[in-house]
Order: C-alpha cells, then sequence, then structure tokens
C-alpha cells in the first residue's frame, strides 16, 4: 500500500469503508448518500459526491478499485496528487451532469405523456424518481481517458475475450459501446451517460491543461 500515490490510496480507503457501512446498514446508507433525482423526496443536495463512494456490490466495488488503482495510480504520479484529486472529482461530477441531463429529457417526454393520462409515463417517472444512482463509474471512466490521452501506444488486453489493442483504440471501443447502450437501452440499470460525461469531462481537462502547458507535475515521476 505504501508504493500506491497518496490521493489513490486514500480514495481506495473511502471506498472500501463506505462499501462496509453500506453493508451493515444499506437502507440508511442508500437513501442518504446515493444519487436521486432532484424531484425525489430522496434527494439531497450532498448526493451528487456521496453518491461516488457507493457501490452496488462486491464486484461493483471490486472492478472500480481495480481500475483506480491500475490507471489512477499512473495518471496521479504523472500530473501530480494535486490535480489528480481535482480531476478525479471534476470528471465525478461530469458524470453526474450529463446522467442528469438525460434524466430531465426523459422526465420532460414522461410528463407530456403524463398530460395525455398515460398510466404508464406516471409509472416510469415515479421509477425515474425513486431510483438511486451508486458508483465510481465516472470518475474511473474519466481516469481510462486520461490514462489513453498519456500514453496513445500503451497496450492493453483484456482479461475476456484476450483482445490487446492500443489505450487509444481502446477507449474510443468503450466509448462507443457506452454511447449504443445508452441510447438503445440495452443493459438497463448501467448509468450509461455518466460513464461518457466522465469521458467528455476527463478530456476536456487534460485538454485543458495540455493546452495551457500545465499538465504535468514538476515532481513527477518518469518512465
Amino acid at each position: 500500500m505504501r508504493d500506491i500515490p497518496k490521493v489513490t490510496k486514500n480514495l481506495i480507503i473511502v471506498n472500501v469503508i463506505i462499501f462496509i457501512a453500506t453493508y451493515i446498514n444499506k437502507e440508511f446508507m442508500y437513501g442518504t448518500f446515493a444519487l436521486f433525482y432532484p424531484t425525489s423526496p430522496l434527494f439531497h443536495w450532498w448526493q451528487v459526491v456521496t453518491h461516488m463512494f457507493m457501490h452496488g456490490g462486491f464486484w461493483h466495488i471490486f472492478f472500480n478499485m481495480y481500475a483506480l488503482l491500475m490507471f489512477g495510480s499512473i495518471v496521479e504520479r504523472v500530473i501530480g496528487s494535486r490535480k489528480f484529486l481535482i480531476f478525479y472529482f471534476a470528471c465525478g461530477l461530469g458524470a453526474v451532469a450529463l446522467h442528469l441531463g438525460v434524466q430531465a429529457i426523459q422526465a420532460g417526454v414522461y410528463m407530456e405523456r403524463i398530460a395525455e393520462n398515460s398510466q404508464s409515463a406516471i409509472a416510469a417517472y415515479q421509477a425515474l424518481k425513486m431510483t438511486p444512482t451508486v458508483g465510481a463509474s465516472g470518475a474511473i471512466y474519466g481516469l481510462l481517458i486520461a490514462y489513453a490521452m498519456l500514453f496513445p501506444s500503451a497496450r492493453l488486453t483484456l482479461i475476456f475475450p484476450p483482445i490487446s489493442m492500443s489505450a487509444k483504440t481502446w477507449v474510443i471501443v468503450f466509448a462507443v459501446i457506452e454511447l449504443f447502450t445508452g441510447v438503445s437501452g440495452m443493459a438497463s440499470g448501467i448509468a450509461h451517460f455518466a460513464h461518457l460525461g466522465g469521458m467528455l469531462f476527463g478530456w476536456l481537462l487534460i485538454r485543458y491543461w495540455r493546452n495551457k502547458g500545465t499538465l504535468f507535475s514538476s515532481n513527477r515521476y518518469y518512465y
């Protein structure tokens, strides 16, 4: 653990602590800290941040923390701890912005149908308001695109299927998959547009720092 950069390490620790707390008292933790749509009676302003530290199950947190460890450690060493912390939360909040924006569009469609006395629209709108969103995936997807922008030619191999491709190609494939599944409605229960929001804001922030010439930390590690 002492070899893991401090921000990455502390983010993992906080996520694990909150996961344990959620396991102990799921109803309270979800009702208080998961993200709900703003018109929901369960919505609180702090949920736009706290939901990033909550997860829906063991494999959910395992893969997110594995990706945070793998990619976050490298990105933090390259751009520095302070900038990395800003980047992580910017991607997470960007993910929230796009996710809630898409939900607002859905809510608008439901309201139009509710005005026409559609019972299915009423049920769908109630489900939208009362369904919690949890996970660090928006910030994690931002880290993936940061890694790909820093090391575009690095070779990455999927576990299954065992296909090897460049980091740049890898994130493009992931973005296309997320966009397709989000628009088509496939793989419901996953906040695909939150993933895309994290990638979009990560891409914009890396480009902004790069154009200003302030991307790299003065005390970064070299490989």
